[in-house]
């Protein structure tokens, strides 16, 4: 008898959620950063600021990334437009290939 009960307390047990403590991060200079929001705060995946963590590499990343997103959205703008019909005027290139030539 006492074996079955232990067997159902160690299944209900695995069913329990995990008791976790809060992640400390060493990175709790940004996490008053423009974009740092809870539950993650600072949220840096690729441990890109995990050595040389400095207020200038910080802001030097977050300058190329938003440069980055917007290049990007020119050119998804660019796809849109072109796939909409309106193409640029005149060659695209020195033998004469005009930009209506390509799809």
């Amino acid at each position: 008898k006492s074996a079955i009960i232990a067997a159902l307390i160690g299944s209900a047990a695995a069913f329990a959620p995990a008791q976790t403590g809060k992640a400390s991060t060493q990175l709790r200079a940004f996490e008053d950063e423009l974009g740092a929001q809870p539950p993650l705060g600072f949220f840096d995946p690729f441990g890109m600021l995990s050595g040389d963590v400095t207020q200038e590499r910080f802001d030097r990343l977050r300058y190329v990334e938003i440069k980055h997103g917007r290049i990007c959205q020119l050119a998804f703008l660019g796809q849109v437009v072109t796939r909409g019909g309106l193409h640029l005027p005149g060659d695209i290139d020195y033998s004469g290939d005009s930009f209506d030539s390509f799809p």
